[in-house]
């Protein structure tokens, strides 16, 4: 359960079937007044948007019930809860939800257009700060991308190091120099830089130049550890493993952006 706050009001979001459902029993905080969502929701304008909204999304909506409430709409005597409008014409517009989390959830199309009725100032920031979470979600979903990718072949690496470069009769600390003599091999492949020389040159940074490598970079790091403990495998020296995969990371840098600038301009 993700929070936005607008102004003062503290609004919840939920996810129904992998899309975004907004409080908006918890945006009526902010409307001066006694109101309820039965009020939005008996509204003439209310109910034709709702209808269209389902019609264009839902392939199981009851339309002809529907059409039956929007009839009734706009009337003194017309009301209608969330509950009775889901159960008549089985939409999924909106959702009553009970519990520690109870309210009305309506999804984030139809949350924008009860902003709206709120006022337009309000609708404004609900959609900035909706904004500025799935940013933030976005960029929680690529540190964690960043971080497994860089696990992959970590294990098919550092095994094909032990098997064929590390002796015997060799102890720990002379173990973990060879493990990042091998690291420094795709870091100069990659960056052109060892890490020792990226600490040097970033001081005040945290972490090591991985944790500031692109998702491309990491996808062919991801890639070229693989390749690396194939090299290793097949015998061929460290200078020659170097070349190879310096060309192959120019080659793979170069497919990875021009296949992300092709999908931009789509």
């Amino acid at each position: 359960m993700a929070k936005i706050k607008v102004n003062e009001t503290e609004i919840s979001i939920s996810k129904v079937n992998g899309e975004d459902y907004i409080c908006i029993t918890d945006m009526l905080r902010a409307k001066d007044g006694d109101f309820f969502v039965t009020d939005w929701l008996r509204n003439r304008n209310t109910m034709e948007f709702l209808g269209v909204w389902e019609r264009v999304y839902n392939p199981n909506f009851n339309y002809g019930e529907f059409a039956i409430i929007r009839n009734q709409s706009g009337l003194n005597s017309f009301k209608i809860s969330v509950k009775e409008f889901v159960a008549r014409t089985n939409a999924i517009s909106l959702q009553a939800k009970a519990g520690r989390y109870g309210g009305t959830y309506a999804h984030k199309d139809i949350a924008f257009e009860f902003a709206m009725w709120i006022s337009p100032e309000f609708k404004v920031y609900v959609v900035r700060e909706f904004q500025r979470l799935k940013d933030e979600e976005q960029k929680l979903i690529g540190w964690t991308a960043k971080r497994e990718l860089s696990k992959i072949n970590y294990r098919i690496h550092t095994d094909a190091i032990k098997e064929n470069l590390i002796p015997a009769e060799v102890t720990p600390e002379q173990a973990a120099m060879k493990y990042a003599d091998e690291a420094d091999v795709l870091n100069i492949a990659m960056f052109g830089i060892t890490a020792k020389q990226w600490r040097e040159a970033n001081p005040d940074k945290k972490g090591n130049i991985r944790d500031y490598a692109s998702i491309n970079e990491l996808i062919c790091l991801s890639n070229m550890e693989n390749l690396n403990a194939v090299f290793i495998n097949d015998g061929m020296s460290q200078s020659d493993r170097l070349i190879k995969l310096n060309q192959i990371a120019i080659q793979q840098m170069r497919i990875l952006e021009d296949t992300n600038g092709r999908k931009l301009l789509k």
